[in-house]
């Protein structure tokens, strides 16, 4: 049990331990996207299922969220992917969809910092 507390602890740490970069100057540059209509779509596409609801990531999916990388990037890698994930053509998901689901990935918080977690502060 205390070493499962113990990887616990340092996997969080480890986590917690970036510091929140300031946002980029090519996330101003993306399009005006719907966050709201962002998150429908992000469940709704099933992106949930390989990135996690939060775009945490998961076995499948990197991370996405919080601190997206920047938006041309972003769209590179929906549009022409490098790994197991298919492509999403503007036929599938439209470049305002695309615009939605970035700004939705903005809005989501960074974790909280590992010494504001009681549990692993003592």
């Amino acid at each position: 049990m205390r070493l499962l507390l113990l990887l616990a602890a340092t996997l969080v740490a480890s986590m917690g331990a970036q510091t929140p970069a300031a946002p980029q100057a090519s996330n101003a540059a993306a399009p005006r996207g719907n966050a709201e209509n962002g998150k429908k779509i992000f469940t709704a596409y099933g992106c949930y299922q390989c990135h996690n609801y939060t775009a945490a990531g998961g076995g499948a999916g990197p991370r996405l969220a919080p601190r997206p990388i920047p938006f041309p990037a972003f769209t590179k890698a929906i549009r022409e992917p490098r790994d197991e994930m298919v492509p999403y053509t503007p036929k599938i998901l439209t470049d305002q969809e695309l615009a939605d689901i970035y700004a939705f990935l903005l809005t989501i918080p960074a974790p909280p910092a590992v010494n504001t977690i009681p549990l692993l502060n003592n």
